[in-house]
């Protein structure tokens, strides 16, 4: 029997009879995206005029990701009143049919540069609402106790698909154009509107709070002194990682002297070790959520600064990658159960939305900076001093930690018995 073999804590997540029909559909659609990590990019290339290769690229990039950012403050007021299941519909059917409209138009012979873009745009508007919706969902469905598992099985999800996704999309791409990967990832986002679609109101679905101005979720993290805590602390570490985004390509072929098959490499092993490091984080039952995920932070500082800092070789440099994968690996998972633990019933999606539109600046800003960082300094010295500023952030963020908890503060959830209702209340627990 396969019951056996599946970790205890992974059980009820998986037999529970809602979410088990959207898992699947969660898996093919990470792995669409996977590959449109290659072949939005890809088909740039394809279709810029020469010598504007770089720009159409970073466009092209931007659009598909940025103006989820502008979703949640112009539309806040209307998509806020929505279901958390109807959210994530909403942004399927939004990304799929545009997605599917790129293929077509390339088919057609009229995909331009601009063309290209304002579809990729508008494809992303919904994006932050999406996410929320998802993670909002399993909230719903799931007792707080099942949580970590749920999320730590998402984000597992998510990391596989950067290992299998970009490299389907360069098999598939070598064969019919980058269009048609495209085509792919929005059937999946089809699929997964289709399945959340079949699941039909449950009885833990609940609109959110009433309506009210776009920025209410952010006012609303504000006021959670833990929410924001945990939010500024996540938007450094993923602005500190933008600049290994630009720094590890040129690291490869520069120190390293190889090529594109050896990032490819570097990038599974970040991969591997990131499912690795979450599903058994997912496995586990209740974690102090600071001093972990300051050791996170900390721990993915140390795998950059020590390999590029003291000037290791292509196996030690991989290895310390695969590493830094498997420390990461559990960040996600412990972050989204805090903000579904913490959040005031009827305001999740809100509240993830906000915090979704606040991430999607970090990696790109860390990744603007990083361009002239490494024309000055060089790829190596970036990716030592990316390790090194993460890992003086975590020194920062414990420090504080330290300071605001004073004699009376509570003690972790670790360390104290059981809330009335059996640990699971929203209070300012510092746990997950």
């Amino acid at each position: 029997m396969i019951r056996p073999l599946v970790p205890r804590a992974y059980r009820p997540v998986l037999a529970h009879p809602r979410l088990r029909r959207l898992l699947p559909a969660f898996v093919a659609s990470d792995f669409g995206g996977g590959m449109s990590m290659v072949a939005v990019a890809w088909l740039a290339i394809v279709i810029a005029p020469e010598g504007r290769e770089g720009l159409l690229v970073g466009a092209a990039l931007a659009a598909y990701a940025l103006p989820g950012a502008a979703g949640v403050l112009l539309l806040g007021r209307w998509l806020r009143k929505l279901p958390a299941r109807r959210l994530l519909m909403a942004n399927c059917a939004l990304r799929g049919t545009l997605l599917g409209c790129v293929p077509l138009a390339w088919a057609f012979g009229v995909l331009d540069p601009v063309t290209y873009v304002v579809l990729l745009g508008c494809s992303s508007v919904l994006t932050a609402w999406g996410n929320a919706g998802k993670f909002t969902l399993v909230g719903e469905l799931l007792p707080e106790r099942h949580r970590l598992a749920a999320n730590a099985l998402l984000g597992a999800s998510m990391s596989t698909s950067i290992v299998a996704g970009p490299a389907a999309a360069g098999f598939l791409a070598a064969a019919v154009s980058p269009a048609w990967v495209i085509g792919l990832d929005a059937l999946t986002y089809g699929v997964l509107a289709v399945q959340t679609a079949r699941l039909g109101p449950g009885s833990g679905e609940r609109p959110e709070a009433a309506p009210g101005p776009a920025g209410r979720g952010l006012r609303l993290l504000a006021r959670q002194r833990e929410l924001l805590a945990i939010l500024v602390l996540t938007w450094l570490f993923f602005a500190l990682y933008g600049p290994v985004e630009v720094a590890l390509p040129l690291y490869v072929t520069g120190t390293l002297d190889g090529d594109a098959g050896l990032l490819g490499l570097f990038w599974t092993a970040f991969g591997v070790g990131a499912v690795v490091g979450g599903l058994t984080v997912g496995a586990l039952r209740r974690l102090p959520l600071w001093p972990v995920t300051l050791g996170i932070v900390a721990g993915w500082g140390t795998t950059l600064l020590l390999p590029y800092g003291l000037g290791a070789g292509t196996a030690g440099a991989m290895a310390c990658f695969a590493l830094g994968g498997a420390v990461y690996g559990p960040y996600p998972a412990l972050s989204f159960t805090l903000f579904q633990n913490r959040t005031p019933q009827g305001w999740l999606t809100t509240v993830l939305a906000a915090r979704g539109a606040v991430l999607l600046t970090s990696t790109p800003v860390g990744a603007a900076l990083g361009g002239p960082l490494v024309a000055q300094f060089g790829a190596r010295a970036v990716l030592a001093g990316s390790g090194a500023a993460t890992v003086g952030v975590a020194a920062l963020g414990a420090g504080v930690w330290l300071a605001s908890r004073g004699p009376g503060a509570v003690a972790e959830a670790g360390d104290r018995p059981p809330d009335d209702d059996g640990g699971r209340g929203h209070g300012a627990q510092a746990a997950v």
